[in-house]
């Protein structure tokens, strides 16, 4: 199975077009999302099921509770690889309709990785919650982090050159920034020591 969380912010026209475009199987929703979800029941139910968590199950979906309530608990016998696909996550939204990326288990693994000898390059100042929350991991794992002020492209790979960064934060204009950077020639990627930079969190 593939999961595929939604924003808890989606329109129940966001929740249509990306349950749509992943394809999905089961929906899941919970009693705050009884309104929106009603909203696109019909095109929704075409195909696939919807599951209610929680009490005074609507008409329009199945109990969760009664439905899985005989089934077995035992783990299913799925051999999983690194290389599966393991989710699709999807965009904020902030800029039109959310964008879909699929994400294998690897590429969730090395998210979730922190080790003491990693360093993070924080580059939002510090009220950004999207760049602090992934420092966090960091700070659990008592790894380095290096607080940069300013955003050019050569600023960020002076940063992760000279302090050894392994993960970086960026916001999507200044991943931009990078490789027009690298295209137009004023940054050459020679020039600096970059082995070591093994994640990138992209957020908009």
């Amino acid at each position: 199975a593939i999961a595929v969380p939604l924003n808890f912010r989606y329109t129940a026209q966001e929740i249509e077009y990306c349950v749509q475009l992943a394809d999905v199987d089961v929906l899941l929703f919970g009693p705050e999302f009884i309104g929106r979800v009603e909203d696109v029941a019909p095109s929704l139910s075409r195909g696939r099921l919807l599951f209610f968590v929680g009490e005074n199950c609507p008409s329009f979906a199945e109990d969760y509770h009664t439905a899985t309530a005989n089934c077995s608990s035992e783990p299913p016998k799925v051999l999983i690889q690194d290389e599966d696909d393991a989710a699709i996550y999807y965009s904020s939204g902030t800029t039109g309709f959310p964008k879909a990326i699929l994400l294998t288990h690897r590429c969730l693994l090395q998210a979730a990785r922190r080790g003491h000898e990693d360093v993070f390059l924080c580059i939002p100042p510090l009220y950004h919650t999207g760049a602090k929350m992934h420092w966090f991991g960091s700070l659990f794992t008592g790894s380095r982090a290096v607080l940069l002020k300013g955003n050019s492209p050569k600023a960020i790979f002076d940063a992760v050159s000279n302090e050894g960064c392994t993960i970086v934060w960026l916001l999507v204009p200044w991943a931009q920034d990078i490789l027009d950077a690298i295209e137009s020639g004023r940054i050459n990627l020679d020039h600096y020591l970059l082995d070591q930079w093994r994640l990138m969190h992209i957020g908009a």
